[in-house]
């Protein structure tokens, strides 16, 4: 098996599937000739030519609306939006048109559809380009939300996301597009959305985690001299509530780490889970390691925003000493 970095894995998807099904149509600003401000969609117009890879004007609107109209008429689009902090304009697209439109046509109509954007902070990006707003986009019924944190699980989730037969936002963690490499299956890869994985067996305490911050995570419970169970949810809509609440009924503790801002971050949604549904179990409060209420700072303030591995690991040992 090839060893990829995630931004790698994606590319490796994109050209999969799209050799082996000429209904997929890639399209988004510089991803045809630049090959996408990342390279994610770099080789895709020399193998698939300008009929299926197209770059777009600056118009999130045209490109996600474009994508419904598209994906209502038998193709599978695959579209890129630069940064995750461009995607609020297409909002009404992905709330009003795709994620509704099996619902509103009772199943005569389908947006097998991809948004893929990078999201998330720590590569010293300019304003609005280092959001962590998926918790607002797994707000809409009928959308799905994905977010690997490593290579093989991107190039699997996205494969699983281009067949899907509805709408699905996929969120690539740019900070570690290129940060470490794994082994990635060769050829066909799929993993399910919607369940989550087990990254690190334990009994002390469950910590939960996805995309960008799964690897501090990792740093952090690795540092501590604590049996910590990490499960990395991979997909936040539909969130593997099976899994989530299987590890706290073992551990009986939970913290959740993200790096969106704590108010209204998707955190508060694990939280709830754990409270309706494993509240009994529980020997400690629930913790959020998060991002502040404020926007993502710039330039040299940016790297005190996301969660670091300190303040991740304190509020794991507060928690198994309560």
């Amino acid at each position: 098996m090839p060893r990829e970095t995630i931004v790698q894995a994606v590319n490796d998807a994109l050209h999969t599937e799209m050799a082996a099904d000429d209904r997929t149509l890639v399209f988004g600003e510089d991803v045809a000739r630049s090959g996408g401000v990342f390279r994610a969609t770099d080789g895709l117009l020399e193998a698939f030519g300008e009929e299926r890879v197209r770059d777009t004007p600056l118009s999130e609107i045209a490109i996600v609306g474009a994508a419904v109209g598209l994906a209502t008429h038998g193709y599978r689009p695959i579209v890129e939006i630069q940064f995750s902090g461009f995607l609020p304009p297409a909002f009404d697209q992905l709330v009003s048109n795709a994620s509704r439109i099996r619902w509103r046509t009772r199943g005569r109509l389908t947006a097998p559809m991809v948004v893929r954007t990078p999201y998330g902070a720590g590569v010293r990006a300019l304003e609005h380009h280092s959001e962590s707003l998926e918790a607002a986009y797994a707000h809409v019924p009928g959308l799905k939300v994905a977010i690997p944190s490593t290579p093989a699980d991107a190039k699997g989730l996205l494969t699983s996301a281009i067949r899907d037969p509805d709408p699905v936002l996929f969120m690539e963690p740019k900070r570690v597009y290129r940060s470490f490499r794994e082994e990635v299956p060769d050829g066909e890869h799929t993993v399910p959305l919607g369940e989550a994985a087990v990254r690190r067996e334990g009994a002390d305490v469950t910590v939960v985690s996805w995309g960008a911050m799964m690897h501090p995570t990792l740093e952090a419970v690795d540092k501590l001299g604590v049996d910590a169970e990490v499960v990395d949810l991979r997909s936040i809509s539909p969130l593997d509530r099976e899994t989530l609440l299987a590890s706290v009924r073992k551990t009986g503790r939970c913290v959740v780490v993200h790096e969106a801002a704590k108010s209204g971050g998707f955190g508060a949604e694990v939280a709830a889970t754990v409270a309706e549904d494993a509240l009994l179990y529980l020997e400690a409060p629930l913790r959020r390691v998060t991002g502040f209420d404020v926007p993502v700072p710039l330039l040299s303030m940016e790297d005190y925003y996301p969660p670091q591995p300190p303040r991740i690991a304190a509020a794991i040992e507060e928690t198994v000493e309560f």
